[in-house]
């Protein structure tokens, strides 16, 4: 697997594992043991960037994470994440990026992962009650502390990540980026160049659809979360299978499927980018493993580029309540 450095030196395998769809998201999937036999399967082909949160579940995926990877602990870069409120039933109750909450989320995602330092400390999503500073500070004294190594953010705003980074460097932004949501591109990409920032698309298979196995006729079991946001919409699938067909002409001429495709267009913008797809499947762990060694000509890029322009991508990618958490 070819390596990625990101921000300040942390060296990842140019594709990443997202486990949050292990544990929550997409319905049911394998049990346990399956799910950690596929994490260990990532490792032995080459990965060594998994990204998990204490949300997610919430607890069990950093737990099946920290079981999964202890044996080659040493191997890998674990990255997880601080800033929900989740009440003693486990359920989210809103955001908290309080010194004393990024503390205890820190100490507890240590033990669940089964390990003595976090590599990658994400907020997850900005707090507004909360100064960005106090919230970089708090990072910067848990790696001082040894705790942590790098400091990451999610979803914020260009001046509040360069508010951030003036107390404690940034090593990483972890943006929904893709041929289908393109956000990034105007603001962040820029400025990640100009402050030596990685980025970690997340969603970076538009949650599936830009592996071309979704269409207008898919239905959703109980708990996907596709079947609530607009994107997925019946309407907004069929409006967007323009899309799919242009990676199916790409990806027949480079003899590779339509996600490697839009994996490698991801890899092909920048060199500091480093997406995290995620899957429960061996088969579609080796393809996206597969992307890294696509490569798609000034030609291949253009054309993608060019007809993408053209298409208008249908459907809000998150419910209003959501989205909202963004971009502040």
């Amino acid at each position: 697997m070819k390596r990625r450095t990101l921000g300040q030196g942390l060296e990842v395998s140019a594709i990443g594992f997202g486990a949050m769809g292990m544990s929550q998201s997409y319905g049911p999937g394998p049990d346990r043991a399956g799910n950690i036999a596929l994490l260990r399967a990532a490792v032995e082909r080459g990965v060594t960037f998994f990204d998990t949160a204490e949300v997610y579940g919430p607890f069990v995926n950093e737990e099946l994470v920290g079981e999964a990877l202890q044996p080659v602990r040493d191997q890998v870069v674990i990255a997880t994440k601080f800033g929900f409120a989740i009440d003693a039933d486990g359920r989210q109750t809103g955001l908290s990026s309080r010194p004393e909450n990024i503390r205890r989320v820190a100490d507890a995602s240590l033990k669940r992962l089964r390990t003595d330092r976090i590599d990658l400390f994400y907020q997850h999503r900005v707090d507004p009650a909360v100064p960005i500073e106090e919230v970089a500070g708090t990072v910067r004294d848990l790696i001082a502390a040894g705790k942590v190594k790098h400091f990451g953010m999610s979803e914020a705003a260009e001046a509040t990540v360069r508010r951030a980074h003036a107390v404690q460097p940034v090593t990483t932004l972890q943006n929904e980026y893709s041929l289908w949501w393109k956000g990034p591109e105007a603001q962040i990409l820029p400025m990640c160049a100009e402050l030596g920032i990685g980025l970690v698309p997340y969603s970076p298979l538009g949650r599936g659809f830009l592996t071309g196995a979704i269409d207008a006729n898919t239905t959703f079991t109980e708990g996907d979360m596709r079947g609530a946001l607009p994107r997925f919409d019946a309407a907004a699938r069929r409006a967007n299978e323009a899309l799919i067909d242009l990676l199916r002409t790409v990806a027949a001429r480079k003899n590779a499927t339509v996600a490697q495709i839009a994996l490698a267009w991801l890899l092909a913008q920048r060199p500091w980018i480093v997406p995290i797809p995620g899957t429960r499947r061996l088969e579609r762990l080796t393809e996206n493993i597969g992307a890294a060694d696509v490569e798609l000509t000034a030609t291949d890029l253009q054309e993608i580029d060019t007809a993408t322009a053209k298409i208008d991508i249908q459907g809000a990618r998150y419910p209003d309540h959501l989205e909202r958490m963004t971009n502040r």
